[in-house]
């Protein structure tokens, strides 16, 4: 009888664990990890092209403001204008029937604008937000605007990117209007005008 060294041991035993790996790899079902695609011919659905009117209230004063500034520049410091060039704000805006304060809410606009214009007499903005509807027929829809807002201009287009819900695949544009701006606080509240084109 032959007896075996520790150190023999431990490598027989470290060939036998190196083998059965290798089994168990090559009985093991295969993993589906790799890149899945299927293309398929959509099927034609009918655009849909729909007119929304109705008036956002931008309210950056009081106790509770619809847009608070979530950040600023440190380069324009002397600036004491509402909307500095570079300051950044996070809004949840109203939209409502109308341009009076009380009349009826319709839904929200919640995203971020920034102060994109250095000279205060072309004050521009770029917008990106998220108009949702939370009442009637398109309650649980929204559509998504990112553009370039010439704020100064009294009509002003800006441009419709996507949607959800009834808004599925949206594409359009709004007009916009001012109806009231404040410029000691920055509050305004904006006519939107808006064709969507979506399924």
């Amino acid at each position: 009888m032959m007896i075996k060294s520790c150190e023999e041991i431990k490598m027989e035993g470290k060939m036998i664990f190196a083998w059965a790996m290798m089994f168990c790899l090559t009985v093991a079902p295969p993993v589906h990890s790799e890149y899945y695609s299927k293309t398929v011919t959509p099927v034609a659905n009918v655009e849909k092209k729909t007119h929304l009117h109705f008036f956002l209230h931008d309210i950056l004063s009081g106790q509770n403001p619809s847009a608070v500034m979530v950040a600023r520049a440190n380069l324009t410091k002397k600036d004491d204008s509402p909307t500095p060039f570079g300051s950044l704000f996070a809004i949840d805006d109203p939209l409502r029937v109308g341009p009076d304060p009380t009349s009826k809410i319709i839904g929200n606009a919640q995203g971020l604008y920034l102060s994109s214009s250095q000279d205060a007499s072309k004050f521009t903005i770029v917008l990106y937000a998220d108009f949702a509807f939370t009442t009637g027929k398109f309650n649980g829809s929204s559509f998504s605007l990112f553009s370039r807002n010439p704020v100064t201009e009294a009509d002003r287009e800006v441009a419709i990117v996507g949607g959800r819900g009834e808004f599925r695949m949206a594409r359009g544009f709004a007009k916009i209007k001012t109806s009231y701006f404040n410029a000691t606080t920055g509050d305004a509240i904006l006519e939107y005008s808006v064709t969507l084109y979506h399924y």
